[in-house]
């Protein structure tokens, strides 16, 4: 079966909302002028259609500049909640930095972005539901009703997707589907919930999406990602006993977790897995970037490192000590890992030659697949050196995201020649783990508390299995231990236990933020991060969360262009 290709050509960008910064999104610019012969066939329908699919990567105009807009929300998903470091240098792209500190405005740049490149694919897949209605209305060639409606589907799936990313981001958004005219949409307001839009576009694809891959493509739209996506749409608004009932069809459906092994979701060769229930494709073609992954290219590591871009998006000392356990394997929810941290050679002072790793450290294993730490192997690159691959290390840590990288074996054929921080790598936009511990969330709910013990337990019995990372000297790298729960008491034991197991399991997935939000714990957590954060890197203390942090401002260029009609964020 052939990874499904995101193709970059004028008749997939047709009618989108293309914009530059200084355009709206609701100012069409075409980069390609197609005759209304080409587009009112079947053919047209469907490169309109993998146009829409190719807005899931978050890039155009090049592969510079889009980097909040990456499908692995780096940005806002880590970097603004407590797992992530901006990372870099402080005076290089501050608006990111104005984001981790809580302090974002309207005029934002990382937030226009977001907030363009989401309704750019909003605006293609509206393109394609309606030139399906005109060619299925028309007098000459038509599609089979099967297609037409998978179709449909697939295409109000990918808008859902679209709107769900603006709606946990900004809340207050217009929604604007394909029936809309220009002109309307323009002064569309921003006064009603998108979430039953959102549920009905989903609610459609789950009826009529089969339940393999559409044409056979790997990366299309299908029945089990519908359900998983629906599921989570109602768990953000805490509708616990419908989406339970989604994520139990979508677990039925799919080989038991402890049997896939956890490394495969960040590996070229191994993606596309059964764990990949929704996944964003990517694909070097030669030269060519924009089909890459290139949202991640920041999070490339510096220096004498093999890949030499560009030092940003860093694990927080917070997260590395997260990952510490107790004496029977198990986290420390009290955040008693806080109390003697590990911090690597932060502080060493003078010439660091003479460092050493304490190996003694009671470490989950997922620490060393999640994070690259000085003395520890990385991949297949050798021994992760230290400051040599850091950029700044006084300012954001001496630690590196691992997740977003790919093996050194496969620079030759999953990077862009020249710039390996360019890779083939896909992101995980919903994977099997990212279920089970939604589902554990439900029943919590539920008072079941021997469900969400066998799911929790089960992802760490996954985690179990990983092989230990070496030494330089070929010895564990720690003292690794992953333990199961024997059991959850009460359900505020069993909260705090599925809340801390979605941070180690999905760490640098793109959810923290987002998930703090939901359970009402992000200034709780941000705050207390800060003061020890703060610590040792001074850049991060002092941070205080209000309210409106929860969300983001609406972009300025966006309520100005709209004549007023967009409604600004409460406390921006």
């Amino acid at each position: 079966m052939n990874k499904f290709k995101i193709l970059n050509i004028a008749v997939a960008i047709f009618l989108l909302a293309s914009t530059s910064c200084n355009e709206s999104f609701l100012e069409p610019s075409p980069q390609g002028q197609l005759t209304s012969s080409q587009l009112n066939s079947s053919n047209g329908v469907e490169q309109l259609l993998i146009g829409a699919y190719g807005m899931l990567n978050g890039n155009r105009s090049g592969t510079w500049g889009n980097y909040a807009s990456a499908p692995s929300q780096w940005l806002f998903g880590e970097v603004v909640a407590d797992d992530a470091h901006k990372g870099s240098a402080s005076d290089d792209i501050t608006s990111m930095n104005d984001l981790e500190k809580m302090v974002p405005n309207s005029t934002n740049d990382q937030l226009e972005t977001l907030w363009i490149r989401s309704y750019e694919g909003v605006a293609s897949c509206n393109s394609v539901l309606r030139a399906l209605v005109t060619l299925q209305a028309g007098d000459g060639e038509k599609f089979g009703d099967q297609r037409a409606k998978e179709i449909e589907a697939e295409a109000k799936m990918l808008r859902a997707h679209y709107y769900f990313l603006l709606r946990r981001a900004f809340v207050k958004v217009p929604y604007i589907d394909e029936k809309a005219a220009t002109a309307d949409a323009a002064v569309t307001p921003n006064d009603t919930d998108v979430y039953p839009q959102i549920q009905a576009d989903i609610e459609f694809a789950i009826a009529n999406l089969p339940s393999g891959k559409t044409k056979g493509d790997v990366g299309r739209m299908n029945k089990a990602i519908a359900q998983a996506y629906l599921g989570k749409v109602l768990l953000y608004q805490n509708k616990q006993p419908e989406a339970l009932t989604l994520f139990q069809t979508v677990m039925s459906a799919l080989p038991d977790l402890t049997a896939i092994p956890f490394e495969n979701n960040f590996q070229t060769e191994t993606e596309n897995g059964p764990e990949a229930i929704f996944a964003v494709q990517h694909a070097v073609d030669g030269s060519v970037n924009e089909n890459a992954n290139v949202g991640d290219m920041l999070g490339g590591y510096y220096g004498n490192a093999p890949v030499t871009c560009c030092g940003f998006y860093q694990p927080t000392i917070d997260l590395v000590n997260a990952f510490k356990v107790d004496a029977n394997g198990l986290p420390m929810l009290d955040n008693s890992y806080r109390t003697n941290p590990y911090i690597s050679d932060l502080q060493a002072a003078g010439d660091k030659s003479g460092y050493k790793l304490d190996t003694t450290i009671r470490f989950d294993p997922r620490l060393d697949y999640t994070v690259a730490r000085r003395g520890v192997q990385f991949r297949d690159w050798g021994v992760m050196p230290g400051d040599g691959w850091i950029r700044d290390p006084a300012f954001s840590g001496p630690f590196l995201a691992q997740k977003h990288t790919i093996n050194r074996s496969e620079f030759g054929s999953q990077t862009v020649s020249g710039a390996e921080y360019v890779t083939g790598l896909n992101v995980n936009v919903i994977r099997l783990a990212d279920v089970y511990l939604m589902a554990a969330e439900c029943y919590i709910a539920a008072h079941d508390l021997d469900n969400a013990l066998k799911l929790v337990n089960k992802v760490r019995a996954r985690a179990s299995k990983l092989a230990p990372k070496k030494t330089a000297y070929g010895n564990n790298a720690a003292n690794y231990n992953v333990g199961p729960y024997p059991s959850f008491p009460n359900e505020a034991y069993a909260t705090k236990a599925v809340h801390f197991e979605r941070r180690l399991e999905l760490a640098l997935e793109g959810h923290r933020f987002y998930d703090l939000v939901r359970w009402g714990t992000l200034k709780e957590a941000k705050e207390s991060y800060s003061a020890f954060e703060g610590t040792y890197l001074p850049a991060f203390g002092n941070i205080v969360v209000n309210t409106y942090n929860n969300y983001f401002p609406i972009p300025q260029s966006q309520i100005d262009r709209s004549l007023g009609t967009l409604k600004q964020n409460n406390g921006y």
